[in-house]
C-alpha cells in the first residue's frame, strides 16, 4: 500500500451532499444512476454517474445523504459530464454500498 502525506490527504475535499435527484443513466455502459447532489450553498448541486443500481433504486436515493469527492477536475463519462465522485465500498460480491454519514450533519460538511 503506498502512503500519503497528511497534507496530501488535506487537499482532498470529501464532503457530505444530499441526493436531489436521480435517474437510470441510459447510455452508462454498466447499469449506472445519475445522481443530482446539493453540497449547500458553498458548493450547490453537482452531477455525478453512480454505478449503484445493483443495490439502490432512485427513489432508494433521493434524500440519502452520501460523501462525495469535490474537487476532481469535472470527467465526461459518454454524454454526462460529472461534476463529483460519490463514494462507497464493493460488498462481498462487488456491488456499491454509498459511504453515508451515520447521522445528519449539515450539507458540504468536510469530512475531518
Amino acid at each position: 500500500m503506498d502512503t500519503i502525506t497528511w497534507n496530501e490527504f488535506e487537499k482532498v475535499e470529501l464532503r457530505v451532499g444530499r441526493v436531489v435527484s436521480a435517474e437510470v443513466f441510459k447510455e452508462a455502459r454498466k447499469p449506472a444512476y445519475v445522481l443530482h447532489v446539493d453540497f449547500g450553498e458553498e458548493i450547490g448541486i453537482r452531477k455525478s454517474s453512480a454505478q449503484v443500481a445493483a443495490l439502490y433504486t432512485p427513489e432508494d436515493l433521493v434524500g440519502r445523504l452520501v460523501v462525495g469527492v469535490v474537487n476532481f477536475p469535472k470527467k465526461q463519462i459518454g454524454p454526462l459530464m460529472s461534476e463529483c465522485l460519490v463514494t462507497g465500498f464493493a460488498n462481498k460480491d462487488g456491488d456499491i454500498v454509498l459511504c453515508t454519514p451515520e447521522q445528519d450533519v449539515p450539507l458540504g460538511a468536510k469530512l475531518c
